[in-house]
């Protein structure tokens, strides 16, 4: 309380100055200076610590005017800040209601106010009045960013979709692929309730936005996949080495079901040869390695695995390596390959999977969405020696 005894007191003297202001014009120059009773009753709330009643008496005693507006609008955003929001909200109505504001005054309230909203979990008071400030020429792009937040938190993709095309032509930033994952998310939905026409064509709508969209792809080889038409499935999936290779790990075990279904195990080996070449990475050397060990054998599987750590050293690699030598109870040093084999378990359990490369968040499963940053398409798996 004491805080907010001191937050008042400068509003306290404002509004004194301005009713001693508006006081003194009605007397002579000369006449001795003097504050209305109005302000001393403000001072007698704040020191009896009844800040609500004080609140009132001194907006009343500051007047809106050209002069106070920016008052009015400083006192209700620190109040925002400070977690009153209903405070600010009482500033800003009372700023709102007045007829002599000018119209980007009125602009600059409005704007105040929906935040005051937002911030209380308003929503659909906050959504109203940014769509009246979208017709606003100073603060629509604003506005529409705004909208996208609160449809993104309710889940609303059809009104997301609608208002991100209209964001698109008044903002130079790319916004496509975010439409993109819109209509992945309406596919989701309509996926989950049956509606699997409907799924495929957001789904196409996303390819049509963002021919890049990986999620896209991955959505429609996945529902090909439950379909059963795994041919078109497996061009879906390959579709993402063209889009975005960092996302090959996250279809390479969908290719692998698919290829083992129409019985071309040995079409699957060579596009894991292909991508393991072209691009390296963990996940397909391990895929190629178990496959060599299946169908060469354990020797053949190692020796593969000590080229590939060669080249690129790998925690997982190195894993799956013990695992192959334990396997051989003649091995003289199995105590120790156990125990190695416990510490790179251990090492592996913790280790991150995912990092955002725009914040650096680390996570252990994939997100469209960043939790941290919010932006989309920014985690990807971590490759290398810092993901093993």
């Amino acid at each position: 309380m004491i805080e907010l005894l001191w937050l008042l007191l400068p509003v306290a003297a404002a509004s004194g100055w301005l009713a001693a202001k508006q006081s003194i014009k009605a007397k002579s120059a000369t006449s001795p200076f003097h504050l209305t009773p109005e302000y001393f009753r403000g001072v007698n709330y704040l020191l009896n610590e009844e800040p609500d009643k004080a609140i009132d008496v001194f907006i009343q005693l500051m007047e809106v005017s050209s002069e106070t507006v920016e008052t009015h609008l400083a006192l209700g955003a620190l109040f925002r800040r400070r977690g009153e929001v209903n405070r600010a909200i009482r500033i800003h109505q009372n700023l709102i209601s007045r007829p002599s504001l000018s119209a980007s005054q009125h602009s600059l309230a409005l704007l105040e106010l929906s935040q005051d909203y937002r911030r209380a979990g308003l929503l659909d008071r906050a959504e109203n009045l940014f769509l009246e400030l979208v017709n606003s020429e100073e603060h629509e792009i604003y506005a529409y960013r705004q909208l996208l937040d609160i449809y993104q938190q309710e889940h609303d993709w059809e009104k997301a979709i609608l208002t991100a095309r209209k964001l698109a032509n008044v903002s130079p930033e790319p916004i496509h692929f975010i439409i993109a994952h819109y209509y992945c998310e309406q596919a989701d939905l309509l996926r989950q309730q049956g509606l699997q026409e409907a799924a495929r064509q957001a789904i196409q709508q996303a390819l049509q936005v963002d021919p890049h969209c990986v999620r896209a792809s991955i959505l429609e080889g996945t529902q090909a996949v439950d379909a059963g038409t795994l041919e078109q499935a497996i061009r879906a999936f390959q579709r993402v080495e063209k889009q975005d290779p960092d996302y090959l790990t996250e279809v390479l075990e969908s290719l692998q079901f698919c290829f083992q279904e129409l019985q071309r195990p040995l079409d699957f080996t060579r596009y894991l040869r292909h991508i393991l070449e072209r691009y390296g990475g963990i996940s397909p050397m391990l895929m190629l390695a178990k496959l060599i060990n299946h169908q060469h054998g354990e020797s053949k599987a190692a020796d593969f695995i000590v080229t590939q750590l060669h080249k690129r050293p790998s925690l997982r690699g190195l894993d799956l390596l013990l695992d192959l030598v334990i396997s051989n109870p003649d091995s003289i040093s199995r105590d120790h390959l156990l125990l190695l084999k416990d510490m790179t378990v251990q090492l592996i359990k913790n280790k991150h999977l995912y990092k955002c490369h725009h914040c650096g968040f680390k996570g252990k499963t994939l997100h469209w969405q960043c939790p941290s940053c919010k932006q989309w398409n920014t985690i990807k798996a971590i490759q290398g020696q810092e993901n093993g």
